[in-house]
């Protein structure tokens, strides 16, 4: 459990490995077995108790089904822990950072092993926005 707590933000613009093994709600954090918390960049989700920040767009679903989403695109749920992040056990990414999102965040720019873009991959199931002041990514299909 320590390991979890002493997450370290990756400079930006560095190429890095995240082993997805717990999430939070649908953009972040994901937790890696590397060390990385990734907050995944270019998106917005509803908070876990259902309200959305001034400052940023604020998606129709509610957090439980955007966390949902993010937990199947990862492999699907294998139980929670304590903290009430759900516990998955997903193939690698491989991530672009960003660099810090804030406490011990990084954000950062992360594909599936099938090469879809994290990003749009969650603003395709419909439960996370696209937040176009932090929007570096690729063109959506």
């Amino acid at each position: 459990m320590l390991a979890f707590l002493a997450a370290s933000i990756v400079a930006a613009g560095q190429t890095f490995t995240c082993t997805p093994t717990h999430v939070w709600d649908g953009d972040g954090p994901i937790w890696c077995a590397e060390g990385p918390h990734v907050r995944i960049a270019g998106i917005a989700a509803r908070e876990m108790d259902g309200t959305c920040r001034t400052n940023q767009p604020c998606p129709d679903a509610s957090a439980i089904e955007a966390r949902d989403a993010l937990v199947d695109l990862l492999g699907g749920p294998r139980g929670t822990i304590s903290t009430g992040h759900v516990v998955v056990r997903g193939p690698r990414l491989t991530c672009r950072s960003e660099g810090s999102a804030g406490g011990n965040r990084t954000a950062a720019w992360c594909r599936l092993r099938n090469g879809a873009d994290l990003s749009c991959s969650m603003i395709q199931t419909r439960t996370v926005l696209r937040w176009d002041r932090y929007w570096k990514g690729p063109a959506c299909r």
